[in-house]
């Protein structure tokens, strides 16, 4: 018996849409970043990008769970001396780019790099309703439908 490895010329990539409302965000980010490796087909392989393209609409409108809003701590360095600066996840969702909360969840989950930062390409994120893919057609997944776990209503 031989072990499968897929080759560039078998490899389809799909388009897939997901609703980030009210979604917990740890729950979503698994999805994400398994879709964007192409762990969910049966062609794949480690160290080929096998991955579909993932649009993730309302990701400002992502949920945590427990006490992570006030409580999780985001860290970064600006490469100064004492340069370290720290952001819970609702003061990233009052900035500019509510959206890193579910890239950088998702960035973590994925292998680092040359491979991962491909795969990562293939991430879309947007904070309204609104993408600029329609002309792909993108197959909408109901991440909130697919356990009862996956969806905070408060």
């Amino acid at each position: 018996m031989r072990t499968y490895s897929a080759k560039p010329k078998d490899i389809e990539r799909a388009w897939v849409l997901i609703d980030a409302e009210d979604v917990v965000l740890g729950r979503l980010a698994v999805v994400i970043a398994n879709r964007i490796r192409g762990k969910h087909k049966p062609i794949f392989t480690p160290h080929m990008d096998t991955g579909d393209h993932v649009v993730v609409i309302n990701a400002d409108k992502v949920k945590l769970s427990g006490h992570k809003e006030d409580g999780k701590i985001y860290y970064r360095h600006t490469g100064y001396p004492g340069g370290i600066k720290a952001r819970t996840p609702a003061q990233v969702r009052e900035g500019k780019r509510p959206e890193m909360l579910i890239r950088k969840a998702v960035q973590r989950m994925v292998p680092r790099g040359p491979l991962g930062r491909d795969q990562l390409r293939k991430l879309h994120v947007y904070t309204g309703t609104e993408h600029p893919h329609d002309a792909q057609q993108p197959d909408v997944l109901d991440v909130a439908a697919m356990n009862p776990k996956n969806k905070r209503s408060s």
